[in-house]
């Protein structure tokens, strides 16, 4: 048995990272320390001052484990390994999980290519980024391959020079064509230099010799290829147009500001690449502290007031805290490093970041405040982006709430219900009787999740019997569920666990009174509570009002509450009619293969692998009907016949 007071006597005064876990030993906190006995030390004081999350997250520890470490910096490492690994709970974690592009040029190559990249790695190429967006990265390749007609292809040169003719890039004048030795590499080389030029922002000299190049070519009549040079000279202008100068020193460095309300953060970062900014990108936090009072900080009537300097203190520590945090994250996962990141607010371990940076990129990282001049200007428009992303996702927010939890709170209301997060839905297919099928979707607080889609192939129905086939749905559906409950129980695990053991609080059935009444049968069949809805449909097949304890209830038609039921209702019969058309399909195929004398389950599967369709098989030739291995002269013979007839 694992005693908290105990393991805390035991903590080493050495720098380390320790982690939380419950009682199913889920990881709850990923911290590191400079001491180990200190820091874990103070999550169980009584008044540990880290705000409600915290507190509860400590409510929650059932045992905790460290990791000794030889440096403060090491631990830094583990530590964010682990968060990566884990995303811990009441960690503040990085949303995005993206990779930034970047223009590679293969510099180790006799004849460099430009490339597209998601990497950077240290080899022999010349990389250029990274940039917002990928499409703007190749389309800039594309105008580079253009105008100096660099190869794209893959082969290996200078062996492979004359071994095929050129491709069709050469024909058209988009390739200069070393794969067949029109041009040498010392010229090519020159070409490359030019487009490394473009990427480091020097377009003079790209617009100046196109500016020629379309007048030499105009004097010669050429005006096809003049007007192909205009307009690359159009582009590139405008290219050329987009850049703005942020900062005369020519530097790379990264700005990274943020705005945060309650427990969302956005944090916004604008890449400054040789002194232009090239591009910017947002980035989301959860799970960061809750932030104090801001009214009661900013409205004071006296700022010199000790209280609302502390609040203020405060704010800028917990601030600082999540822009820690993202930094952490975000450059463990990024390729690329600038040699300076200007930050909105001071951070804790500031040297030891910047430590850390520096081992990664190779040469030395800077943190830095700007207080005064371009550099803080910089940092206040990114605090303003960051603002008006998250005043734009808090209004999206509040218009997908309203379509979503807000529209489950009207059906409650009109049901009488006290509270619904997780709603089932079932439908049935068939034609005819044939392969009868059930759906099970789920919705939970307004929102489909696929991942607890269920779907049933009827075993005791045959014929067209719809309330039948529900019946048996439903009892498979909470029998499973009772019986993993069970399973789960006597292993000592917690029933939630389970993929079936997690009931609706509402079950809404594609019908009236009659397909409630099957459904309420089988609850009452296995014990169960669970208030049961019919969505009553109109003659043209149109609901119309929700059916519920014996009474049909009216709905506004133009109401969250209803285009909901909607949703569940066409969910729940589109997921339905697919599986049904996937068995009916792959019934139709093995129904006619197998009337065919010789085939039987081994030699039709054979067929449609190699094949793949009906129509297939039947437009092909005994040739390649023998190259089959399972089947035989005499049955492709028989397979030609049957085709033939039908």
């Amino acid at each position: 048995m694992f005693q908290i007071e105990e393991e805390l006597k035991k903590l080493p005064n050495q720098p380390g990272v320790y982690i939380m876990r419950d009682k199913t030993d889920g990881i709850l906190y990923v911290g590191k320390a400079k001491n180990l006995h200190n820091r874990v030390r103070s999550y169980f004081r009584e008044k540990i001052g880290r705000g409600p999350a915290i507190d509860q997250m400590v409510r929650l520890i059932a045992r905790f484990e460290y990791i000794v470490t030889d440096s403060e910096l090491e631990a830094l490492v583990l530590e964010n390994n682990l968060i990566k690994e884990h995303s811990p709970k009441y960690n503040t974690l990085l949303k995005d999980d993206k990779t930034y592009p970047y223009v590679k040029v293969t510099l180790g190559e006799a004849f460099p290519r430009i490339l597209f990249s998601r990497t950077m790695k240290k080899d022999q190429s010349k990389y250029f980024g990274p940039y917002q967006s990928a499409g703007a990265v190749k389309d800039a390749i594309d105008l580079l391959n253009a105008i100096y007609q660099l190869r794209t292809c893959n082969r290996n040169l200078p062996r492979d020079i004359g071994a095929e003719r050129p491709c069709l890039n050469y024909h058209i004048g988009k390739c200069a064509g070393p794969c067949n030795g029109f041009v040498s590499a010392q010229d090519y080389r020159k070409r490359v230099d030019g487009a490394l030029e473009f990427l480091s922002g020097n377009y003079g000299p790209i617009l100046k010799d196109l500016e020629n190049q379309m007048k030499a070519a105009a004097e010669r009549l050429e005006f096809e290829e003049a007007a192909r040079l205009r307009d690359l000279h159009v582009s590139v202008k405008a290219i050329a147009q987009k850049q703005k100068i942020t900062d005369s020193d020519g530097e790379d460095k990264d700005v990274v500001a943020l705005a945060q309300e309650g427990t969302e953060a956005v944090v916004q970062v604008f890449f400054v690449r040789g002194g232009k900014l090239m591009g910017r990108e947002h980035y989301y936090m959860t799970h960061v502290s809750q932030l104090p009072d801001e009214g009661l900080a900013a409205t004071a009537e006296d700022p010199t007031n000790e209280e609302t300097k502390a609040l203020q203190e405060q704010r800028k520590t917990i601030l600082g805290e999540t822009l820690r945090q993202f930094l952490q994250q975000f450059y463990a996962g990024t390729p690329f490093l600038p040699r300076e990141i200007m930050l909105q607010y001071e951070i804790e371990d500031q040297e030891l970041l910047e430590e850390w940076l520096s081992s990664r990129k190779g040469s030395r990282v800077y943190l830095r405040v700007p207080k005064i001049g371009s550099k803080e200007k910089l940092v206040e428009l990114a605090a303003q982006n960051a603002k008006l992303v998250l005043d734009q996702d808090r209004e999206h927010l509040k218009r997908e709430e309203g379509r979503t939890i807000g529209a489950v709170k009207e059906i409650a209301q009109i049901l009488g219900m006290k509270g619904i997060e997780r709603m089932e839905a079932f439908d049935i297919s068939n034609t005819n009787g044939f392969e009868n099928v059930a759906s099970m979707v789920v919705f939970e607080k307004g929102k489909p999740k696929p991942s607890d889609y269920r779907k049933f192939r009827m075993k005791t129905v045959a014929g067209p019997d719809d309330y039948a086939c529900m019946h048996e749905a439903l009892t498979r559906r909470f029998t499973h569920g009772l019986e993993e409950a069970k399973e789960l129980r006597e292993k000592g695990m917690d029933e939630k666990m389970g993929s079936f053991t997690r009931f609706p609080d509402l079950l809404l059935m594609d019908g009236g009174r009659g397909q409630v009444n099957i459904a309420l049968q089988v609850l009452s069949e296995l014990g169960l509570q669970i208030p049961v809805c019919g969505m009553v449909k109109d003659d043209n097949h149109r609901t119309r009002g929700l059916y519920f304890n014996n009474v049909e209830l009216p709905i506004d038609t133009h109401s969250e509450g209803f285009k909901l039921i909607t949703r569940v209702q066409d969910e729940a019969h589109r997921f339905a009619i697919e599986y049904h058309r996937s068995l009916r399909g792959k019934a139709q195929v093995r129904s006619v293969l197998e009337e065919i004398p010789g085939i039987g389950p081994a030699r039709r599967k054979a067929l449609m692998r190699t094949f793949g369709s009906l129509e297939e098989i039947k437009n092909a030739s005994l040739e390649e009907l023998l190259k089959i291995p399972e089947l035989n002269e005499k049955v492709a013979q028989e397979i030609l016949e049957y085709f033939n007839k039908v």
